[in-house]
């Protein structure tokens, strides 16, 4: 027998034949990819949510939803708590369709909420929070059974941990992502993670019932108009706030539609 020996040595790649790599992390359960339109590196990283990695929150179930709107749009709506009144007020009983949420036969049930929208300092100033305290009346009395306290911690343009916490039915977590799939249409994924000694239908009904209020967002989405420069009263003053807190994820060489000008409608 003879043995062949072959040096091989490396040769240039073309330039045609060379893949792009992206920086990426593998954390709560996602595969997340960075993207900076001017090959910027990542300049802050998500934070790992100790329960999920621990396993002591596990996987109850996900929602998924595209939406006819900018990116931007949907996070904004953490700084419209005026909003919540009038499209999250009436009871889930009634739907998602907007046409019959106010329907007289679940009048007898209410959702009362009451919301502050905060950015978060340095070093964390790519962070902002939702702090909501849910209550609910069922004809007009309070039922201390429904309250719950949701802490909803936006970072970076599209990733939210909504924590909840009850007194009675435990705590976890539902992770909201949004990834754009062209300009004006985001895909949005809802993942919760529950306490993993609590029965899995405590879990499942939070997730549905997030998910009837996420869909009457979507009506409005779908429909509205952005302006850049709105009436606000004193109330709505949140808004400007909180855009000029997203106006960090966008730099100079930002992909703009070629009609856009200074608004985000099409």
């Amino acid at each position: 027998m003879t043995l062949l020996s072959h040096s091989f040595l490396p040769s240039a790649v073309p330039d045609f034949a060379r893949v792009r790599t992206w920086p990426s992390c593998e954390v709560n359960g996602m595969l997340l990819v960075w993207y900076h339109c001017e090959g910027a590196g990542p300049t802050w990283a998500v934070p790992e949510q100790r329960e999920v990695a621990t396993k002591e929150w596990v996987f109850r179930g996900q929602t998924e939803h595209v939406v006819d709107a900018h990116i931007q749009e949907i996070p904004e709506n953490a700084a419209d708590t005026a909003h919540l009144a009038f499209v999250h007020g009436p009871a889930i009983l009634g739907g998602s369709d907007l046409r019959y949420t106010r329907s007289k036969l679940w009048d007898f049930m209410k959702h009362i909420w009451k919301a502050e929208w905060q950015p978060e300092p340095e070093p964390n100033e790519h962070c902002s929070r939702l702090l909501l305290q849910h209550t609910a009346t069922i004809f007009g009395k309070h039922v201390s059974l429904m309250d719950l306290t949701v802490s909803a911690r936006q970072v970076g343009p599209g990733l939210v941990f909504l924590l909840f916490e009850h007194a009675f039915l435990g705590h976890g977590i539902i992770l909201q992502t949004v990834t754009p799939l062209e300009p004006l249409l985001q895909n949005v994924v809802h993942t919760i993670y529950y306490q993993k000694n609590m029965p899995a239908i405590i879990p499942k009904f939070i997730l549905r019932a997030e998910c009837i209020q996420f869909e009457r967002d979507i009506t409005i989405w779908n429909n509205k108009q952005y302006l850049p420069k709105p009436l606000l009263v004193r109330e709505d003053s949140s808004i400007q706030k909180h855009r000029r807190w997203f106006a960090q994820f966008y730099s100079e060489k930002s992909m703009r539609l070629p009609a856009q000008k200074e608004g985000l409608d099409w």
